[in-house]
């Protein structure tokens, strides 16, 4: 039946009108006989429908590396110096951008977060030292690179292997600096889209501009913990998009998922995605 000339004119007609073929499957056919014209297996039949609806999205066939949360510098087994970051923000980017068809390599620190989505792999870390390795593993893959993480900027000299014991004296830890992350890829970036986040105190703009030109980076989010319901741990925050010509464009108090849509729409913008 598959084959009859009634049959291929009607598919043709069909197509005619803008429809979508799913192509029919070989083997066993309803009436015994084996050839061309089985219902496609389900997962095929989804395979094609989840293709078809990623096709228009201005990321499909993008590579996107997000880092988020926080990292932990160990002074101990026990002990180690961290912040308050949850990864909240970055959790919310590497989503949107996912559903806007991008692959998504998305490198958390320790997190208690949970992400599910297909086109999001998560890839763990623990120290700023193995997110700069897993960073630069992946960066030459990738077309956009947002990294939203609060990475360690100091990391102790030296890691005591047992438990250090609570004594009457002052505990001295001697620190030093870890690798810059956002500026060693800044210094190697050829095609790729680069934006970094500044969490600010004080002279919010400057202080962000200059990190931008400092680093490299073809844009940078700033938002300030001077803003009620802005920073670490929120579920809201407030945002200025700022691109390396210096424009500036700022964002009202939103939850995380609508900043992350702006920072994506702002992204598509300047990449014509």
């Amino acid at each position: 039946m598959y084959k009859h000339p009634s049959t291929s004119e009607n598919i043709e007609k069909l197509q005619s009108f803008g429809n979508k073929l799913i192509p029919s499957g070989f083997g066993e056919l309803a009436s015994g006989l084996v050839g061309e014209g089985r219902m496609a297996e389900p997962s095929e039949i989804i395979e094609h429908i989840i293709s078809d609806l990623s096709s228009d999205l201005p990321f499909t066939d993008k590579k996107i590396l997000i880092t988020a949360g926080p990292t932990y510098e160990a002074i101990d087994p026990v002990r180690f110096i961290g912040n308050h970051s949850s990864g909240k923000m970055g959790f919310a980017i590497a989503t949107v951008a996912a559903d806007l068809g991008a692959e998504v390599f998305l490198i958390s620190g320790p997190s208690q977060l949970q992400i599910k989505h297909s086109l999001v792999h998560r890839i763990n870390v623990v120290s700023a030292a193995e997110m700069y390795q897993v960073v630069h593993k992946y960066f030459s893959e990738v077309d956009i690179a947002i990294l939203s993480a609060a990475v360690a900027d100091y990391t102790p000299k030296k890691t005591a292997t047992q438990k250090i014991k609570k004594t009457a004296l002052a505990l001295e830890i001697e620190l030093s600096p870890t690798k810059d992350i956002l500026a060693s890829l800044g210094a190697i970036k050829q095609h790729q889209y680069l934006v970094g986040f500044a969490l600010e105190t004080n002279n919010e703009i400057e202080n962000a501009k200059s990190k931008l030109q400092r680093k490299n980076l073809d844009a940078i989010v700033l938002n300030s913990l001077q803003d009620e319901g802005a920073g670490f741990a929120t579920d809201t925050n407030k945002i200025t998009f700022i691109d390396n010509a210096m424009n500036e464009q700022s964002f009202e108090l939103k939850s995380k998922v609508e900043v992350a849509k702006d920072i994506m729409n702002e992204i598509i913008k300047k990449t014509n995605a």
